[in-house]
């Protein structure tokens, strides 16, 4: 393995893996604030469990994210270094904020984990809320961060250096509302979803226990909504992409040729050296309607595209039909259950559908990793869109490729270790029901 692909891949692992984290972390706290505001107003204990529950898992994801993300950061410096020194002084505003955002849920978190007896009730619950909002805005400010990098802003770029800095109009560039709003409901779509199938799997093995139900209705009551309102967001997502990366854009729908009423690809196979996607159904005039909200508008496609600046086209179409499939699995199971809830709450107790929702588990994640695929890889060779190339950045350090065997080594030892701590809170809670 060269330097190069080492680099990447380690990159490519470390966000892999934090991602995941940064989602829970997100989202979790949420779920946790839910179960103790019905504890208040019910008074029922599996409700105050639960929170317990929710909460030791929020600390543990916390704690992991905090490390994952701090390996993130280093490894930007040490890694890509050329890009640091010119992106580092115009980008930086958002980390600083997102240091500040992590600081403010750090201390929510300690206040919430120790303040059980101590605060007054909806005090208490009040610090949970603060812990879930610092943590969406924590994940927002990287991500604006990151669509700083899709769609570079807040600079003069002159002879390989920049000029006229301004971090606002960095930081506010013309990509992070579309990809901050598309990744904080694919934080909640992902968590609730992944919550909901273990609890739907647990259900299964104890029909009676009321601890599962309860966290499985709050769950996917949550996960529900957001995969119902995440096309939306992933529409404008999509058009701004259109705009701002045609390139990224056309890799996405294997789209080689520009026309007018261009069709939407479902599925297939792309053929890069023919040119065309086999085993794909076509519907034409939708991508159009996509990319430009006009069935007749005419879609960029890779042939205005220098052949030299082509993004990996196999990785980021498949990665992106993945997405989009799975995405509509999840939104017709949410359907399903908001339709159940209202109609036929019988249902949701037939084993047929604890086993949908439990296969469903990873689905969100599958789908967050394929999106950020999509982001990455189709955002290749650039690693600052049109201003600077990935390989430009590189590391003259040599042995990249052995801190890529350690770190993935290290990442995986940590997945084990998280999976064992939650699956004891679990069972240690849930066994009194």
């Amino acid at each position: 393995m060269d330097s190069f692909l080492a680099a990447r891949s380690q990159m490519a692992v470390s966000l892999g893996f934090h991602i995941i984290f940064a989602c829970i972390g997100m989202a979790m706290p949420f779920l946790m604030f839910i179960a103790e505001y019905k504890w208040i107003k019910t008074g029922k204990a599996v409700y105050l469990d639960l929170a317990k529950a929710w909460s030791r898992g929020v600390a543990i994801f916390f704690a992991v994210g905090a490390v994952s993300g701090t390996v993130l950061s280093f490894e930007l410096g040490l890694l890509w270094p050329e890009f640091m020194r010119h992106a580092g002084p115009i980008f930086g505003m958002p980390f600083s904020w997102e240091g500040t955002a992590f600081f403010v849920e750090a201390i929510a978190l300690g206040l919430f984990l120790y303040g059980w007896k101590k605060l007054n009730k909806w005090v208490h619950l009040t610090t949970g809320l603060v812990v879930g909002i610092s943590g969406v805005l924590s994940g927002i400010f990287v991500v604006a961060a990151n669509a700083w990098m899709n769609s570079p802003a807040g600079f003069d770029w002159i002879d390989g250096k920049a000029y006229n800095i301004d971090p606002v109009a960095a930081m506010f560039n013309d990509a992070w509302f579309a990809q901050a709003h598309h990744m904080t409901i694919a934080a909640f779509v992902s968590t609730a979803f992944a919550v909901a199938g273990i609890h739907a799997l647990l259900l299964l093995r104890d029909k009676q226990n009321e601890f599962h139900r309860k966290a499985l209705h709050i769950a996917m009551a949550v996960g529900a909504v957001a995969a119902i309102i995440q096309p939306i967001s992933g529409d404008h997502a999509a058009k701004m992409v259109a705009k701002l990366q045609p390139a990224k854009f056309a890799a996405m729908e294997s789209h080689f040729e520009t026309q007018k009423s261009a069709a939407l690809t479902i599925g297939g196979i792309p053929d890069v050296e023919n040119r065309t996607v086999n085993y794909a159904i076509q519907i034409p005039g939708v991508l159009s309607f996509l990319a430009h909200g006009d069935f007749k508008s005419e879609v960029t496609g890779l042939d205005q595209i220098p052949r030299d600046e082509w993004p990996p086209i196999v990785i980021t179409h498949i990665s992106f039909q993945i997405m989009v499939f799975l995405g509509v699995i999840m939104m017709i199971i949410g359907i399903s259950f908001l339709l159940f809830r209202w109609k036929w709450p019988h249902l949701l107790e037939k084993r047929w559908w604890l086993w949908i929702v439990g296969i469903a588990t990873p689905f969100g994640f599958i789908a967050v990793e394929a999106g950020w695929f999509v982001t990455e890889v189709g955002r290749q060779p650039w690693i600052i869109y049109k201003i600077m190339r990935t390989k430009d950045a590189l590391t003259p350090m040599p042995g990249v490729e052995y801190t890529f065997y350690l770190i993935t080594t290290i990442y995986l030892l940590l997945s084990v270790m998280v999976i064992w701590l939650l699956s004891r809170q679990i069972k240690a809670i849930s066994g009194k029901y």
